[in-house]
């Protein structure tokens, strides 16, 4: 092969670095570790999927390993396919999220269902059986001409997936803003038990044990996936359809249960989902960390198309495919089993002590690149950045009621727009019972899906969470904020909190601001983490969330998993009887009204910083309810979040179909809408226990109100609400937008 010259890299050069988002900078490193000569079409693909963003997070490493990640219950932390943490009785749970936000935009319903499934095969190649999914959706303006079909499409693909593997959809998060409009968020969790003992990593072993693959076919969808997520839209973007992969679910199905019946022999060694830039990042994963080298024939890779150069099927990101290393005398076991599942089963490969990666197609060698390099010297960039500047506090009459109008009169309003408005025409397109261990969902239940953890009393707990706005207002803050949101939502139902995952959405980080919103979210979710002992076990970076330099909100969406050791001992949001005090147990609260959604209805801004998240309050509170809902002495719960008091005291009257009488400064905005932190509002029969464990844990507790018959809610000196009237309002939207014509 011809040596590179010192001249200027040619223009063919720079416009398949610039189809691959790749650098000179970048190529000139690469040269370097293939000995100064020219990459072949395959080296080419391979390096520049290895190092784009998606797969080698260049500029986010730095940021990310000051996470923690490590506490008595982690088993396995970050690194790995999905992290792990300990639930006892020698079980554990694995959990990951991940994003699927460029497809999805480019083909709705095939980029969300392979996000399903691309999520799915990252738990269960852990050795776990799926129990359930989650996810966090961010849609443009409803006004926006795209939006209706992106949502319809989205939510299509992930019913379609999830509701097809058998996998119940127990929670997620919906919301718009225009911001989103030229670049929508899917990102799809999977959480999954398996035996704490038998748990199954990514590093091969053994030199000269057999390479095997296993699933569907290898086509040409999904080719160059991980480069595409890896920049920025453009008016360009329709041309990328071919980029998205083709998921299919009953294969996935039948994929999970082969892995798991060849798991429960001593057969495999190591194994990888072929998810991001596929067979490549796959087979150089697993052997880098193995410190070991591999020869791959190409040739005995299953395809769909027999005429597939190397290139295209070491970068083809079709779906239903693992990766593994087998123990050599094992293998025709295995190619047993995966036959009576009507699955392809093909040794395409050897490991071998040379620390190289060594592709072959039609007898040439068509690769032949040093691994420890490869991986080793893949781009590390510390990005310069700006620090978010402070917003200025809100004038003290900057969001006053109009005259005329009640805290219960904008209620209705409030609950009635897409930020608030029930989701149900979403969640009823997904199965949340197949299975049958799903005890509470996102119908209404608790702050936090249950999922029963199979034959023991034992369940899990499940939320996703984030407020882009407060992000966007100050990182820092909004980014301990998505941290506690999600605690408070665990401890609400009665869930000890055990870990986290996350996905960081956000948009160009070379661009300064754009990178220090990423910093400040990371400082901001590390502080929190630390603080309530809730360390970060897996996730996932999506950067480049931008069209035509238009950047998304900074979403850093947090999914908490949380432990139940007696699912018969959980709290709901929805009031019970007539006749209980409620009260609000937390932080007293200022009536912050800074990045609030009251403030938003009422004068059409988005001013002033996120309200700030005290977590030693935020720890002083959840300790208090999970006791309190262990021994019975509350009997509704639900934390305060987006529109404020009276918007959670509105969900609790409409989950139990059950008025109150509210208590309180008729007209102070603040009080009933303002978004402070750390605080919960319950239900009690026992009032003076409750108040006497609220002092003992010093927590303020205060009466808002009591629950009664009237199925109305009532304020002094206002017209009653009905229920009725209100859950018009709240049921009405969605339903009614979805139903509208382009």
């Amino acid at each position: 092969m011809a040596s590179v010259s010192a001249s200027p890299l040619p223009p063919e050069t720079l416009r398949k670095l610039a189809e691959h988002n790749m650098t000179p900078e970048e190529y000139l490193v690469a040269l370097r570790i293939l000995g100064g000569r020219e990459p072949t079409e395959a080296e080419f693909g391979v390096i520049a999927a290895m190092w784009s963003e998606h797969c080698s997070y260049k500029s986010t490493r730095k940021w990310l390993r000051t996470f923690p990640t490590t506490g008595p219950q982690v088993l396995i932390g970050p690194g790995e396919n999905a992290g792990v943490v300990d639930i006892g009785d020698g079980l554990a749970a694995v959990f990951k999220m991940e994003s699927h936000n460029h497809p999805s935009y480019i083909e709705p319903y095939q980029g969300a269902a392979t996000g399903v499934g691309g999520i799915l095969r990252d738990v269960f190649t852990m050795g776990a059986r799926p129990v359930a999914n989650l996810n966090a959706l961010r849609f443009g303006a409803p006004e926006h001409p795209r939006t209706r079909r992106l949502v319809a499409g989205v939510v299509a693909g992930i019913g379609g997936y999830g509701n097809c593997v058998g996998v119940p959809t127990v929670g997620g998060e919906t919301n718009f803003h225009a911001r989103y409009n030229g670049n929508c968020l899917v990102n799809c969790m999977t959480v999954g038990i398996a035996s704490a003992d038998r748990l199954f990593t990514a590093k091969a072993a053994g030199v000269g044990n057999p390479v095997v693959y296993v699933g569907s076919k290898t086509g040409r969808d999904g080719i160059k996936g991980a480069t595409m997520a890896s920049g920025e839209f453009n008016a360009g973007t329709e041309s990328q359809r071919p980029t998205v992969q083709v998921g299919d679910p009953f294969t996935e199905k039948l994929l999970i249960e082969a892995c798991l019946e060849l798991m429960a022999t001593d057969a495999i060694i190591a194994v990888q989902d072929m998810g991001a830039a596929g067979l490549t990042s796959s087979a150089v994963e697993m052997a880098s960390r193995g410190g070991l080298g591999l020869d791959l024939d190409l040739d005995r890779v299953p395809l769909r198309a027999a005429d597939m150069t190397a290139y295209e099927i070491l970068l083809s990101e079709s779906q239903e495919r693992m990766l593994m290393v087998l123990r050599p005398d094992r293998a025709e076991e295995a190619e047993r089993i995966f036959k009576k599942w009507e699955l392809d089963c093909a040794t395409i490969g050897t490991l071998t002590d040379t620390g190289r990666i060594v592709i072959r197609r039609h007898g040439r060698i068509e690769g032949d690149i040093e691994i420890a390099p490869l991986v080793e010297n893949a781009p590390l960039y510390d990005r310069p950045y700006e620090v978010t500047p402070p917003r200025p506090a809100l004038a003290p009459d900057a969001c006053t009621l109009p005259q005329g109008e009640s805290p219960l009169t904008v209620l209705v309003q409030l609950m009635g727009t897409p930020d608030l408005g029930s989701k149900r025409w979403i969640w009823e397109q997904y199965d949340r019972h197949v299975g049958a261990d799903t005890a509470e969902d996102s119908s209404g239940g608790g702050d936090a899906a249950v999922v029963r953890v199979h034959g023991t009393g034992k369940a899990l707990a499940l939320t996703v969470d984030c407020s882009p706005r407060y992000v966007e207002a100050d990182p820092v803050e909004g980014g301990k904020q998505a941290v506690a949101e999600s605690w408070r939502n665990l401890c609400a139902v009665g869930a000890r909190p055990l870990a986290i995952t996350d996905n960081m959405n956000f948009g160009n980080p070379e661009k300064p601001l754009i990178m220090g919103q990423f910093v400040g979210a990371v400082q901001g979710m590390s502080e929190a983490c630390r603080a309530l002992d809730y360390p970060v076990v897996s996730g996932n970076c999506s950067l480049y969330n931008e069209t035509d330099g238009e950047p998304i909100l900074p979403t850093p969406v947090v999914g908490g998993v949380g432990l139940i050791e007696d699912v018969t001992r959980t709290a709901t949001i929805a009031f019970k009887t007539p006749g209980e005090g409620v009260y609000v147990l937390g932080e007293p609260g200022t009536g912050h009204l800074g990045q609030s959604l009251i403030l938003r209805l009422l004068t059409n801004r988005e001013d002033g910083p996120p309200p700030p998240v005290d977590l030693a309050a935020e720890r002083r509170a959840g300790d208090l309810i999970r006791a309190l809902i262990a021994e019975g002495l509350i009997t509704t719960c639900h934390d305060v979040s987006d529109g404020g008091l009276l918007v959670a005291v509105a969900e609790m009257a409409l989950a139990g179909d059950i008025g109150c009488a509210l208590a309180g400064p008729a007209r102070d905005v603040g009080f009933w809408f303002g978004e402070d932190q750390a605080r919960y509002v319950v239900t009690t029969r026992d009032v003076s226990t409750l108040t006497r464990r609220a002092e003992a844990a010093g927590v303020s507790c205060l009466n808002v109100g009591t629950t009664d018959g009237t199925a109305s809610l009532t304020l002094p000196g206002s017209p009653p609400l009905t229920l009725a009237v209100l859950r018009k309002a709240y049921e009405g939207w969605l339903p009614g937008y979805m139903g509208g014509t382009e």
